[in-house]
């Protein structure tokens, strides 16, 4: 893939049309390599805070981002404490997942397809899959592999690894996919690769994915003045129905479970819901950039009611025993 295909934003038309006209100030909380936030000032916006904690993003963007002066505002962080970056927000896009350029380096150990160290970091500090991979229990790989790669194998695959580590340390890429390939059934055509959702399972521990969401929505949810908008892509079911059930309980739109409990005074909502559904990309996006297959858009407009909260559960939050 080129190198201009392997960095298009995803969704990004469909975001454009979702939150028209964009205006005022911008929050990308994933800023990556920077599509969504030259988009977003190329349509109308008078200036983009990109956030991101990977120091690679803005190395990347140094040959450019000069171009929009004051325009572009750079912070190294997470999005979970977006809040403590920017108030009276007009709009906050978070892109989910590992990025194109992360995903593309070797060196950075996202790829079952490339060879190299067992990383997975995308601050690129703390502790790392291969950390995870030779220290953690049999019990809590399985754990991981099932609640966040949603690896039905999982107790096997654990097993497999801890049966290979006892040998010797596992510290690259294609060593740990080969130790999962063996534990599965060779895919069919089409299918993924079998190491994916064990991958994903430990880039999701690694980052503290499913954390990072959950904060980051609510801060959203303070940073963004009223009649502010509040963007989110997702690439696998968890994270949009974590998105969903956000964005309709803070919509007021969760109902009351139990007709015969009394009547409560009702919060105020916070946010009223833009998209019904998830969009997803059409025909086009797809023929130019197959990453975007498994995306969903979902957005809602900030209100003018106070600040709240919701809870884990609430959102179906996958959580790993013993972690609050």
């Amino acid at each position: 893939m080129a190198e201009d295909q392997a960095h298009i934003p995803v969704l990004i038309d469909a975001i454009l049309k979702q939150c028209a006209p964009i205006q005022g100030v911008w929050l990308d909380g994933t800023f990556g390599a920077g599509g969504y936030t030259r988009a977003l000032l190329e349509a109308g916006a008078d200036k983009v805070i990109g956030v991101d904690r990977d120091p690679l993003a803005f190395e990347m963007a140094a040959d450019w981002v000069g171009t929009y002066g004051r325009r572009i505002e750079m912070v190294q962080g997470v999005f979970s404490r977006l809040d403590e970056y920017a108030s009276d927000l007009d709009g906050v896009v978070l892109d989910l997942g590992v990025s194109s350029m992360q995903l593309d380096l070797a060196e950075r150990g996202f790829s079952f397809l490339r060879d190299g160290p067992l990383d997975m970091r995308m601050s690129q500090d703390g502790m790392t899959a291969e950390d995870i991979v030779n220290q953690a229990t049999e019990e809590e790989l399985a754990d991981i592999l099932f609640h966040y790669g949603e690896e039905r194998a999982s107790r096997r695959i654990a097993r497999a690894i801890v049966r290979n580590r006892a040998e010797s340390r596992i510290t690259s890429t294609l060593q740990l996919a080969e130790i999962v390939e063996g534990c599965l059934p060779r895919p069919k055509p089409g299918q993924s690769h079998p190491a994916t959702r064990s991958f994903q399972g430990l880039r999701i521990a690694v980052n503290d994915e499913y954390g990072e969401l959950f904060r980051g929505m609510m801060a959203a949810e303070r940073a963004l003045k009223p009649g502010g908008l509040l963007a989110v892509v997702t690439f696998h079911s968890i994270e949009d129905r974590m998105v969903k059930r956000f964005m309709q309980a803070r919509a007021g739109r969760t109902g009351n479970a139990n007709r015969y409990a009394p009547d409560v005074e009702k919060e105020q909502p916070a946010f009223e819901l833009i998209t019904r559904k998830a969009v997803g990309p059409d025909e086009d996006e797809l023929a130019i950039n197959p990453r975007s297959r498994s995306a969903k858009l979902r957005v809602a407009r900030r209100t003018g009611a106070p600040a709240g909260a919701v809870g884990e559960k609430q959102l179906g939050m996958p959580t790993l025993g013993g972690r609050r």
